[in-house]
């Protein structure tokens, strides 16, 4: 095993792309016609490199998506999905997260809106970006404890600040009144500094009835679909299939 003072040195100072970098230098004949800036320089590559990697896979655990492994590459374009190849694409380069924007996934159930949601969000991860997934229901239940034990304003402080918030099968129920405003609120928080994706299988005209209490659900819709890409799947269900 190969043992040196600067290895160990890279080591303790958590410097493991360099390190790995530099063992695997040192055991390759043609390192040797490198200079010690092509040296330098291909170790610091290497650790860029590392920690993008372990960005990424920390951005993804704690995303906590349903599917954390679907991604754009692999979004099926069938022509009974109704999906435009440009729109996807376009939307992959994460402009519409710099801008703060948002995407409404709306189809029948089956047809893959979760999974393209998580693809979207795994997109976002690689770009830098922080996501977190909740389905509606139990964010719901999670605002009411958290209201309970004092937790509230530190719950919407964490869903104001990532940067995508992915929010599955919206409009499941109709809303009590604390539940409009708590999602009031969570909306005015992230109203032009974040991006959200909603999906759900009730249609955008049906989302107003809905939430209920015309001057709230006004609120709340004037900051969601003014600036939302809209994608609506159609098909058969695809539960049974891997990839959308």
């Amino acid at each position: 095993m190969l043992t040196h003072p600067t290895l160990d040195q890279m080591t303790a100072l958590g410097l493991i792309g360099m390190a790995q970098a530099w063992k695997d230098l040192h055991e390759q004949d043609h390192s040797q016609s490198l200079d010690r800036n092509e040296w330098l320089g291909l170790m610091l590559d290497r650790e860029a490199t590392t920690r993008a990697d372990k960005r990424f896979a920390n951005r993804i655990r704690n995303a906590k998506m349903r599917f954390p492994d679907a991604c754009i590459e692999d979004v099926s374009f069938a022509t009974d999905r109704s999906l435009d190849r440009r729109q996807v694409l376009s939307l992959a380069q994460g402009d519409w997260i710099k801008a703060h924007e948002q995407i409404i996934l709306t189809g029948q159930t089956g047809t893959g809106k979760t999974w393209l949601a998580c693809a979207f969000g795994h997109q976002a991860a690689r770009l830098d970006h922080s996501v977190f997934y909740a389905r509606m229901p139990r964010l719901f239940e999670d605002m009411a404890m958290a209201r309970l034990d004092g937790r509230f304003p530190k719950l919407v402080d964490k869903l104001a600040r990532v940067q995508l918030l992915i929010l599955d099968d919206w409009g499941t129920h109709s809303l009590s009144d604390q539940q409009r405003l708590d999602l009031l609120e969570l909306f005015e928080e992230r109203y032009q500094r974040r991006s959200t994706i909603i999906t759900a299988q009730l249609p955008v005209s049906g989302w107003h009835d809905m939430i209920g209490e015309p001057t709230i659900a006004d609120a709340i819709l004037d900051r969601i679909i003014h600036n939302a890409h809209r994608l609506d799947l159609k098909g058969e269900s695809m539960r049974r299939t891997i990839k959308t």
